[in-house]
């Protein structure tokens, strides 16, 4: 997706991705990332179910452009962990707070 990401930021025409979506998560991320368009055959003749998959594409691009619109948040190198409420524990059982470190 890195030099997806590239080709969308320089071009100067519609970028349609039309080989390589396999999932409607692809075509998501495709239209996520700025793409125009995707043009999907094969994961949708190729499906037990086509109908279901070409619905399930259709919802994954809008979806995907949606997002792109509204203006995702940038990706953070580090996960951080969430603020701490008065009497919450984001782990609550010993064997969780052990593997996560925090016992």
């Amino acid at each position: 997706m890195s030099m997806l990401k590239l080709i969308i930021r320089d071009a100067s025409v519609p970028v349609i991705v039309d080989a390589g979506l396999r999932s409607p998560s692809d075509a998501a991320l495709t239209m996520e990332i700025g793409g125009d368009a995707v043009l999907v055959n094969s994961a949708i003749a190729a499906a037990e179910n086509p109908e279901l998959m070409a619905s399930a594409f259709a919802a994954a691009v809008r979806a995907g452009r949606d997002a792109w619109k509204a203006g995702l948040m940038p990706q953070a190198m580090w996960l951080w962990p969430p603020a701490r409420s008065p009497g919450f524990s984001p782990v609550e059982r010993p064997d969780e707070r052990r593997a996560c470190g925090l016992a």
